[in-house]
């Protein structure tokens, strides 16, 4: 059963931008389903997703890190409910990733695309055990395939299958919700 959901997501996006919005219409409807909420708890689509899991009645778990916070001043965002702190970026990723029944990704840079590379590379391996990893956007179908193509006889048909693709936040719930 899906209680935990992980939400890896970009920094960048600021309130009133369309990602911003769409990530805490996202944490709202994970919120609304009753789910726990697990982001790595800054700014961003990490900061929108704890807003609309928070203003929907859901726990949020804020994972941090001493590198981010030493590289980047910046602190967990005020939605956090719980912070999970850990002193490396390496421990708060195997948390983020530990810590979830699914993991839903929203667009992202090199960070999201680390969470999900790793995340899916445990669940080959069978580090962790079977959970939904759900890509959420265009974007993520378009690099994926990509990758796919151009990696063909790397990347078996049975890996490709650990990756699920929907276009928007309302898709992934529904998703989860069939998983329960």
């Amino acid at each position: 059963m899906i209680k935990n959901v992980t939400v890896f997501g970009g920094a960048n996006p600021k309130a009133g931008e369309v990602a911003y919005e769409e990530a805490l219409h996202l944490g709202k409807l994970l919120g609304l389903a009753g789910y726990t909420v697990l982001t790595g708890g800054y700014v961003g689509t990490m900061e929108a997703v704890s807003r609309g899991a928070a203003e929907s009645g859901a726990h949020v778990i804020g994972v941090t890190c001493d590198e981010i916070e030493r590289w980047r001043s910046v602190r967990r965002n005020a939605w956090v409910q719980e912070e999970r702190r850990y002193p490396t970026l390496r421990q708060r990723l195997y948390a983020l990733i530990e810590g979830c029944d699914a993991a839903l990704a929203l667009p992202g840079g090199p960070g999201t695309l680390a969470e999900v590379a790793m995340m899916w590379n445990h669940l080959l391996t069978d580090a962790i055990s079977p959970r939904p990893l759900i890509l959420i956007g265009l974007g993520w179908k378009t690099t994926m395939e990509q990758l796919f193509q151009t990696f063909d006889s790397y990347i078996p048909e049975n890996q490709r299958s650990w990756l699920a693709f929907v276009s928007d936040g309302e898709m992934a719930v529904e998703y989860l919700k069939l998983e329960m």
